[in-house]
């Protein structure tokens, strides 16, 4: 039997590739990638020549049987996504589970993810904190915030930059105007910065200063 490796890949900055995850991606027979495209420039980067196929949120659902049957028989298979680790708001999970109740052994390489930097620089407390990924853009957005407004813990959001300024607009309304805020955008790359102040201070900063790049939030949690 064969196995899945999960490998992380930079999310901005490729010195942030481990020496071990390119080895993996050399050893596997198939690579699994969201955007064939845009893994290609990496495993070029890295001289990595290992045959890719396209495995995205679209397909996903029709070849996990298939891709599980091909690790059972023998083949050693990684996936990777388009930035960061897969499963975290990537394709992923729904993979790994098939795998782990087949019995097959998954292993998942460490590596870049984007809201640890994110977390940590925001000077929060991290000794306890929830990852929310992307709120429902519509269906369920304010029941969620609703529940949210009491969370004691310091909270993480992943954001697309033309949305930031309606997400920050609801955590003012809903989490209170004084509520600190810390935005991470360009993690690890040239235009890399973090700007911190409350909900409304922020809202402020990139009313004047429209945001651009990926984009990861985090929110105080409710004072006691």
């Amino acid at each position: 039997m064969g196995k899945l490796f999960l490998v992380p890949t930079p999310i901005g900055n490729l010195e942030d590739m481990t020496f071990r995850a390119v080895r993996v991606l050399k050893e596997v027979d198939t690579i699994l990638a969201e955007d064939t495209r845009n893994s290609g420039k990496l495993l070029k980067h890295f001289e990595i020549g290992t045959h890719m196929q396209s495995h995205h949120m679209h397909n996903e659902h029709k070849t996990i049987d298939i891709i599980v049957e091909r690790i059972k028989s023998g083949e050693n298979i990684a996936l990777i996504s388009d930035a960061g680790t897969p499963a975290i708001s990537d394709p992923g999970f729904l993979l790994t589970r098939a795998c782990v109740e087949a019995g097959i052994e998954v292993d998942c390489l460490p590596g870049a993810t984007a809201f640890v930097p994110a977390l940590v620089n925001s000077g929060f407390p991290n000794d306890k904190f929830i990852f929310e990924g992307f709120l429902p853009v519509k269906k369920g957005r304010q029941t969620r915030l609703n529940l949210l407004a009491e969370e004691t813990r310091t909270m993480i959001f992943y954001e697309s930059p033309h949305k930031l300024l309606k997400t920050l607009k609801h955590f003012a309304e809903y989490f209170g105007e004084e509520r600190p805020v810390s935005v991470s955008r360009e993690i690890t790359k040239l235009h890399e910065e973090t700007v911190r102040g409350t909900a409304t201070e922020v809202l402020q900063h990139y009313t004047q200063k429209p945001p651009k790049g990926e984009i990861v939030i985090v929110v105080g949690g409710k004072g006691k």
